[in-house]
């Protein structure tokens, strides 16, 4: 796996090959084209990009390509998490929160959901 980041355009069709596990390109271009206004082209050049940043694969079917993700949504999301962290905060999950706090960004639920986890932390 390529340790270069994904982009917003790349995780869209990424999306669509995780909720489906594998897809041919006219699937994919079926999912997202339209809902984004890209051609055919966009969404076959960003499959090509992923292919060689080694997030999904091609099998060849018969006529047809069939791709699938190699890469992992949660692996995903935490190489993006850690990303924005470490560019934003210097890693620090505490300053980020902070910074919700401050805006309001934060909901009671949210609130109680992290003291749920601060718990959880302390206690093993």
């Amino acid at each position: 796996m390529s340790a270069e980041s994904i982009s917003e355009a790349e995780s869209a069709v990424l999306a669509v090959l995780w909720e489906k596990g594998s897809a041919t390109a006219e699937d994919v271009v079926a999912a997202v084209a339209k809902p984004r206004d890209w051609q055919e082209s966009t969404v076959k050049t960003l499959l090509g990009r992923l292919l060689k940043k080694r997030a999904v694969r091609a099998e060849k079917v018969g006529r047809r390509f069939i791709y699938s993700p190699t890469l992992g949504r949660e692996e995903w999301l935490s190489r993006e998490s850690e990303s924005l962290l470490n560019r934003l905060y210097g890693g620090r999950v505490a300053p980020l929160v902070a910074h919700f706090s401050r805006h309001r960004k934060l909901s009671k639920r949210d609130v109680r959901e992290l003291k749920h986890l601060i718990q959880e932390l302390e206690d093993e």
